[in-house]
């Protein structure tokens, strides 16, 4: 079970009195339902089980703000187009009693993460999970608001060379290959036709599964416009070799989308292992790491095959 030790160092204090307090303060037809914490290896947001049929999200960093007014604005314009369940926001809190943004209730999902509970017929997972990122970068996105995936990878070359370098030092990666990948990903061309809607975070805990088939897809913090290869990090997070190309072909992107997609996924999964790990990082988040971890494999094996 994740800890509820604090991920990041500005992160808020949040717990089950203060969720009581904010949902009888607020939505006093709510007061009296248990609260309960969600263990989750989610970074940006804090769950909490309101009663049997409600989830309460809460950001835990100062910028949060923004998730949930995007979740609240528009999710319920996004759902009827998408061919798998995402959560149904049904009350947006506003900042109070100590707690300075804004916050949701939605309604609860029944399921696992797929990091929990993997899924058993991967292939059609990946092709179900496509035909998601097909749907969602179909849908008029006109008026989004930017993706934090949705533009250039390259944004993060400072940092990506950092931990490049301090996980070789460590001897936990091959810092030459590394190094030759991402000088790779940031000479491919970029995207230039029209932003379009992704999730932006397609990893295993924003997966749900019942009985090891894919349900729902959860956590639309990073949902926007933009170059949608972000939404491809799915394919190295989450599939493998023998699965890869049914999400691909579901997903229906061209080579070039792919191939940033794949810088996407290292660069994630890097940065998850350096930030999140305990080799090099704050040790506080284990699962993501392991997550990350993988990813950086996966790309790393594909990209040597050829």
């Amino acid at each position: 079970m994740p800890s509820r030790a604090k991920m990041h160092a500005d992160e808020l204090d949040i717990d089950e009195a203060l969720v009581a307090r904010l949902v009888a303060e607020q939505f006093p037809r709510w007061a009296g339902l248990p609260v309960v914490r969600v263990a989750s290896a989610g970074t940006d947001n804090a769950m909490y089980r309101l009663g049997d049929d409600m989830v309460v999200r809460l950001p835990r960093l100062p910028g949060g703000a923004r998730q949930i007014v995007t979740e609240h604005r528009w999710l319920p314009r996004l759902a009827p187009h998408l061919p798998l369940t995402v959560p149904t926001p049904l009350a947006k809190g506003e900042p109070a009693a100590g707690y300075d943004l804004p916050w949701g209730v939605y309604d609860w999902l029944d399921g696992e993460n797929a990091y929990d509970a993997p899924l058993t017929e991967p292939p059609v997972a990946a092709a179900e999970l496509g035909r998601f990122v097909a749907a969602l970068r179909k849908v008029d996105a006109v008026g989004g608001p930017p993706s934090w995936r949705g533009d250039p990878v390259r944004k993060h070359d400072a940092y990506m060379r950092t931990a490049i370098h301090e996980l070789g030092a460590a001897g936990t990666l091959d810092a030459r290959a590394a190094t030759a990948f991402w000088e790779h990903t940031l000479g491919l061309p970029q995207w230039t036709a029209a932003p379009v809607w992704l999730h932006g975070d397609l990893l295993p805990g924003n997966l749900l599964t019942s009985a090891g088939r894919l349900t729902a897809v959860i956590d639309f913090g990073g949902l926007g416009v933009g170059d949608p290869a972000a939404d491809t990090i799915a394919a190295w997070a989450v599939f493998d070799a023998g699965t890869r190309e049914a999400f691909r072909t579901a997903a229906d992107v061209d080579d070039a989308t792919w191939a940033r997609g794949r810088g996407w996924a290292f660069c994630f999964g890097l940065m998850a292992e350096h930030y999140y790990g305990d080799v090099c990082g704050s040790g506080t988040n284990p699962v993501l790491a392991g997550v990350g971890r993988r990813a950086v494999g996966e790309v790393l094996a594909e990209w040597h095959s050829g």
